[in-house]
């Protein structure tokens, strides 16, 4: 049955509309939706859309560049610098692990020739970048050490897939390297290593160079015709372009597209190209789910069931011990190991074109290619499934959580020149404070037996969740000047940071650290004032502690300065220093030594003696009372 192109777009919009509100409604997340609706309406169940599933993907795959895009920008390059560690150690043996046990179980247990296994094993450690980033963005894991993590290894490999395509030819089996359609297109293929390594270097400086000093004078010229629609198009057109240019050269066009993200994301147009491509995005996102739910061949699967079903649950989970394994020896927390590894357990949607090249370069038959792709679409329906019940079942087990009333958040009819998100034993000290000092606050917190018991003493305390951008709005953060952000987990913390400088750029924050990588965390955010909640009330115990030794008040105190100022500039060393054991290391003990060293020549420099002549209780008596006037 032949349908229109407009008949056609009906069925996916359609499918799309119906199905991905109830599975949002019913906890499965948008992802499952629309993998289900491109079950629903491929070819192996009503046929709605014919055959026509496997060419609609490569026109979805753009939703991917794009997401790429819009990520880059919210990662300037110094903060992936910093993440080097994880990029190259995490991801490279993430990739080589898993291609080398794959690989040795389809050569020796399973008995597939050596070009075989080894290209099996290549193309399944890659994992799905639309999955894992759609998922944990609705989820706000991104923020959260596993997201960090999963993003890593995604890049690295976006990365390794280069090396791939130059590999996969050598493992022809006649060695001689083939060429088919749709692989034409790279103006690479036929020249030498160097000078193809030449090429693709080019095209990375020219999108470093482009979008570092051309970006700017075009933005700014379109952007003075006060149209949106061209400046929608433009933002298009740049897209559109690196994603050409990364093709003609061989590289992904995802990680092109990233690497110039991350260049403009100090643009002062940052935001605009956000607002004009995320709606793209999601829709093409969206249309390539439906495709890979469109592309599961069911007339395999009930042919041959358990093969299917042993070979995807068998990639599956070995490719969830291979990242449980990496993420102990990265030392990642339990809660956090099992996000990542789930996470990261399906095949990549680059399977799709790296196994339709490795079949044109004959290293497949027909029926072991038709299979790999079942592999592929069946794995990628499956990971929202299993990420579904990681959260739900295996989770509580690792982390008991207090369950929460679900209400709605109260309105809120005041507006205060402070915001307080969080009332818990750090917010609620910071709040009587400031009204104690005649500063009204707007108080959020999303904890109801709080919320209860701190109305019944007759503080007036808002029930809601601060990460929600309409209910800061609603709590006045358009008009406020500061936001204390004093929640209790760290993760929202820092994810409450990221919605106030994107959301409300002219509040200025202070905000609560847990301990040392919380600080570290929330520096990398660009956060002025971070505030550790345990060292004032430790260095005030110390200075006490002095005291009652016989040190004088005056003594004591200057020394609580002197170390709290040198703790604080030694924060930014430390950090810098901190994804480096033996740097770190070598870096705390010398500031342990040159805090020594200050306090001794101050004490010397300022000749006030520890010890006097006179009884101490007096002296103490006497500081006192001068603390008194």
């Amino acid at each position: 049955m032949e349908h229109s192109f407009f008949l056609q777009a009906f069925i996916y919009l359609g499918a799309a509309v119906l199905l991905v509100p109830l599975s949002k409604k019913l906890g499965l997340g948008s992802v499952l939706g629309y993998l289900i609706a491109g079950i629903l309406i491929g070819p192996s169940s009503f046929a709605l859309i014919g055959n026509n599933g496997g060419d609609i993907m490569h026109f979805a795959e753009f939703g991917v560049v794009m997401m790429l895009f819009l990520i880059g920008l919210e990662v300037e390059p110094q903060l992936l610098w910093r993440w080097r560690v994880s990029i190259m150690g995490l991801g490279g043996l993430q990739v080589l692990i898993t291609t080398l046990i794959i690989g040795f179980i389809c050569h020796i247990l399973i008995g597939l020739p050596f070009s075989q296994s080894l290209a099996i094993g290549l193309i399944f450690a890659m994992s799905s970048t639309a999955i894992v980033l759609q998922t944990m963005t609705e989820n706000n894991w991104m923020q959260t050490m596993a997201g960090r993590n999963a993003f890593s290894v995604l890049l690295f490999q976006d990365i390794a897939v280069i090396p791939i395509l130059a590999l996969l030819p050598l493992l022809s089996p006649d060695g001689v390297a083939h060429t088919n359609g749709s692989h034409d297109a790279s103006l690479t293929q036929n020249l030498e290593p160097w000078a193809r390594t030449l090429v693709v270097l080019a095209a990375v400086a020219v999108i470093i160079f482009a979008g570092k000093y051309l970006s700017r004078p075009i933005f700014k010229m379109v952007a003075a015709t006060n149209l949106r629609e061209l400046f929608s198009a433009t933002a298009l057109l740049l897209v559109v372009g690196i994603t050409v240019l990364m093709t003609l050269v061989g590289l992904s066009p995802a990680l092109g597209t990233f690497l110039a993200g991350v260049v403009l994301a100090n643009s002062e147009y940052r935001h605009e190209l956000e607002s004009d491509i995320e709606p793209f995005k999601g829709l093409l996102l969206g249309l390539f789910f439906i495709a890979v739910g469109a592309s599961i061949d069911f007339n395999l699967i009930a042919h041959k069931p358990l093969l299917v079903v042993l070979s995807v649950l068998g990639v599956m989970a070995v490719k969830l011990g291979i990242l449980a394994t990496l993420s102990y020896l990265f030392k990642m927390r339990k809660d956090q190991f099992l996000l990542f590894a789930f996470a990261l357990a399906q095949v990549g949607e680059f399977a799709f074109v790296l196994f339709s090249f490795a079949r044109d370069q004959h290293i497949f038959s027909t029926e072991l290619f038709n299979l790999l792709m079942v592999i592929v679409a069946a794995s990628m329906a499956l990971s929202p499934v299993l990420m579904l019940l990681m959260e739900k079942l295996l989770m509580p087990l690792v982390i008991r959580k207090r369950p929460e009333e679900k209400r709605a958040a109260d309105p809120i009819d005041e507006n205060n020149p402070v915001i307080i998100a969080g009332y818990g034993r750090f917010g609620s000290v910071t709040g009587r404070f400031l009204k104690a000092n005649g500063i009204n606050t707007t108080v959020l917190d999303a904890n109801s037996d709080r919320v209860e018991s701190l109305r019944k003493i007759g503080i007036k305390v808002y029930y809601g969740d601060a990460l929600r951008v309409d209910l800061l709005k609603s709590a006045g953060a358009d008009r406020a000047k500061l936001i204390v952000i004093a929640l209790d987990d760290s993760a929202q913390v820092l994810q409450l940071v990221n919605t106030v400088k994107k959301h409300f750029p002219h509040l200025h924050i202070v905000a609560r650290a847990h301990g040392l990588d919380d600080t570290y965390e929330l520096m990398d955010a660009g956060v002025l004032h971070v505030y550790r909640e345990t060292i004032d009330a430790s260095l005030r115990a110390g200075t006490d502690a002095l005291k009652i030794m016989g040190v004088r008040a005056y003594t004591a105190q200057r020394a609580y300065d002197l170390f709290l100022q040198h703790d604080e500039k030694s924060l930014k060393k430390m950090a810098a220093a901190r994804h480096d054991r033996k740097q770190y290391l070598n870096v705390l003990r010398k500031k342990i030594e040159e805090l020594e060293t200050l306090i001794q020549s101050d004490i010397h420099e300022n000749s006030i003696h520890t010890h006097t002549g006179r009884d101490m209780s007096e002296i103490r008596k006497e500081d006192e009372e001068t603390v008194e006037q």
